[in-house]
């Protein structure tokens, strides 16, 4: 594969790092920080495993990049669904669709999500905190959906909206820990998720 990667000229350098990344993130969705190894890696992206350190000089540097880009690519993807909505969406069917989204990056588009809410708290703390300015960003998207549905009087006054925050974004995050897709259908998942979340603060 890779022999005809170079001979159609797809094994650019860029391709290569993308590939890397992808076999990175994949590993680490499946063994965690600690069991994830360079050779592992480097058999998975196809490349040498010295090549590795032409496109990233350390394994904390490929992992932090790896987190960098799921968190990332989930907050966009949250993002775009609601950027979707038509205007004037019920701040609930807001709050129904970021769940929805980040389920669907969660459980079925991305292993580079995976491997931020699996690992997260595993990483060297020099790691977290490259780390922690893109989650902030998430963490926020979160905040104002909330608050613009306490704003519309959907959500019960009597609920700590940082608590309550809070433990939404961890029961969606901690869903790859637990879903089998051999015993539930991702929709019913998603379903349930929203019910829980809807009735839950409202």
């Amino acid at each position: 594969m890779a022999a005809d990667r170079r001979r159609n000229g797809s094994d650019t350098p860029s391709a290569t790092r993308d590939r890397i990344l992808d076999a990175a993130a994949r590993i680490l969705s499946e063994k965690g920080y600690s069991a994830t190894r360079l050779a592992d890696i480097a058999q998975l992206a196809e490349v040498r495993a010295p090549a590795l350190y032409y496109y990233f000089s350390s394994r904390e540097e490929l992992i932090a990049e790896v987190m960098a880009v799921g968190q990332r690519r989930l907050r966009e993807h949250v993002e775009s669904a609601l950027a979707a909505l038509p205007p004037g969406t019920a701040p609930m069917d807001r709050i129904d669709t970021a769940v929805q989204a980040h389920l669907q990056v969660e459980l079925q588009l991305s292993d580079f999500a995976t491997a931020v809410t699996r690992n997260l708290g595993q990483l060297p703390d020099d790691v977290r905190e490259r780390l922690r300015s893109e989650g902030s960003e998430y963490i926020g998207l979160w905040r104002r959906l909330l608050e613009q549905a306490r704003a519309a009087g959907l959500i019960r006054p009597d609920l700590d909206l940082r608590a309550a925050r809070m433990l939404v974004m961890g029961a969606l995050n901690w869903t790859p820990e637990w879903w089998n897709p051999r015993q539930g259908s991702l929709t019913d998942v998603i379903d349930t998720a929203k019910s829980l979340v809807r009735h839950g603060l409202g």
